[in-house]
């Protein structure tokens, strides 16, 4: 009589358990959405960054997204690039529910030629650590003639919108009038151009978005 050998269960309980506590410890201090911070920080696709550290754009994507577990020498490589301590991807994740930017404390920033500024313009990118965004308050001035203000061109969209006061926008062929309270989503790839419009300041919202490439 032959005794038939049980399969091997090459997966135990404890191992599965032991899985389970890594991806939960690894969503909890939130490696991935660390990596794609510095990625935008640097204004870098995730192909550009493939490149530098030598894994492909879709690893990262799932990295990013926390479908996949770094390995240590992936997060060694990409604390290489972006000159961060290993530490930093895995202590714990504190961050404030919200972030308030007073009127106040908000620097502002002539620009333009000296003497005959275009705009003044008060930064609130303090609000979003990661720079996914940048948001701007941006009051344009009158009597700048044929001056306007020229954006910085970048893969996203641009909310631009009026909180008083008329501002012209133009692209290319293009140019529009936005008053008081109106808004526009523009490309950001393409050449922009805004200006106040009339002889009282224009303030507006600027909210330029990254596109994750």
């Amino acid at each position: 009589m032959y005794l038939m050998a049980k399969p091997v269960n090459k997966t135990s309980p404890l191992d599965a358990m032991n899985e389970a506590a890594v991806e939960a410890s690894i969503k909890a201090k939130g490696i991935g959405r660390k990596i794609r911070r510095l990625r935008l920080k640097r204004s870098m696709g995730l192909v550009e960054l493939g490149q530098r550290v030598g894994l492909s754009a879709s690893l990262l994507s799932q990295l990013e997204t926390g479908r996949v577990i770094p390995t240590v020498r992936n997060l060694a490589r990409l604390a290489l690039e972006f000159n961060a301590d290993f530490s930093h991807f895995l202590g714990e994740e504190n961050e404030a529910p919200f972030r308030i930017s007073r009127a106040k404390d908000r620097n502002r920033l002539l620009v333009g030629e000296e003497g005959s500024p275009l705009l003044i313009s008060e930064s609130m990118s303090g609000l979003v650590p990661d720079r996914t965004i940048a948001p701007c308050i941006a009051e344009f001035l009158p009597g700048a003639g044929e001056g306007a203000f020229h954006p910085q061109m970048f893969p996203g969209v641009e909310l631009v919108y009026v909180i008083c006061g008329s501002l012209a926008v133009s692209t290319g062929m293009r140019m529009e009038l936005l008053g008081t309270a109106d808004s526009a989503w523009i490309d950001g790839n393409v050449k922009r151009l805004y200006r106040c419009h009339g002889d009282k300041p224009a303030k507006a919202l600027i909210l330029p978005f990254a596109l994750d490439l």
